[in-house]
């Protein structure tokens, strides 16, 4: 089956035994050293758990504006060592066929998961059912696994399709630390990061990670920015994540603070409603 851009196969995989569970919600917590991709779900609104809204410390994952920034490490694939001039310019034609990818890999990865585990799409009932608690004692909802598959899904998906589409202009989970100094969202390595979680995480707070980043060749020079939501039940509205009492950035929304640190109109992307923009044109 061939959704638009993109090749619409099936991905095995089974569910993962209860039995493993702890061990897989506890890495979260204890495994900070760990590069592997592991973002959890809220049951309507997107991709990480309240703990880690309150503390990146608790966020497991490292992986990737202003001027002079030192951009992060990349991997080859993403970032070339020569760029032609037109990665420096994000037009409307390219802008629409980015936001086609971003809405069929939501597509893809909301089916071949929902598939996998229901046959179909699962209800309200399987969503919210309570399948274990993390490192912190919080509930773990079916529906926060199943975001957090999805999540890896749809970014393998969006890596393949720009690495065609956009070679070296692309950063996916690159993290942002505001610079006071030199008044620039900076870049931060994966060393980087990993060596503020190590510190006890303190470094990362007020830190932004956009799923996915479309840039000139340079993380540090933004053009665009996707957020991916999977809500569950996905009838559910897709919401930017709004940001916990007591965050630096409350009462503010992830999409605000993208829109504020890099100068660009965000994209929130779900299964349902495609690509919307923090403004939407009429």
């Amino acid at each position: 089956m061939t959704l638009g851009l993109l090749p619409y196969s099936s991905v095995s995989g089974c569910w993962l035994p209860l039995l493993l569970l702890g061990g897989l919600l506890s890495a979260c917590g204890a495994g900070l050293e760990q590069r592997a991709a592991r973002r959890t779900y809220a049951q309507s609104l997107d991709s990480e758990t309240s703990a880690c809204m309150r503390n990146p410390a608790l966020c497991p994952r490292v992986p990737g504006k202003g001027v002079g920034a030192a951009s992060g490490r990349q991997r080859p694939a993403e970032l070339g060592s020569s760029l032609a001039a037109g990665l420096r310019i994000l037009d409307a034609a390219l802008q629409k066929r980015i936001d086609q990818v971003m809405s069929e890999c939501a597509l893809k990865a909301d089916f071949e998961v929902n598939e996998r585990y229901f046959a179909g799409n699962p209800t309200s009932q399987q969503c919210a059912q309570v399948m274990g608690s993390d490192a912190q004692g919080n509930p773990v909802t079916r529906a926060m696994l199943l975001g957090r598959e999805k999540h890896q899904v749809a970014l393998e998906c969006v890596r393949d399709a720009l690495n065609q589409l956009r070679p070296g202009g692309f950063s996916l989970n690159q993290r942002y630390r505001f610079n006071k100094d030199s008044g620039a969202w900076e870049p931060l390595s994966e060393r980087g990061v990993e060596g503020l979680l190590r510190a006890g995480g303190q470094g990362l707070i007020g830190t932004l990670e956009p799923d996915a980043v479309i840039h000139t060749g340079t993380p540090a020079e933004v053009l665009d920015v996707y957020d991916f939501k999977f809500p569950c039940p996905g009838s559910n509205v897709a919401t930017w994540r709004p940001y916990a009492r007591g965050h630096p950035y409350y009462p503010a929304h992830q999409g605000q603070m993208y829109e504020k640190a890099f100068g660009v109109n965000p994209g929130r992307v779900a299964p349902r409603w495609g690509v919307r923009r923090l403004h939407e044109k009429p």
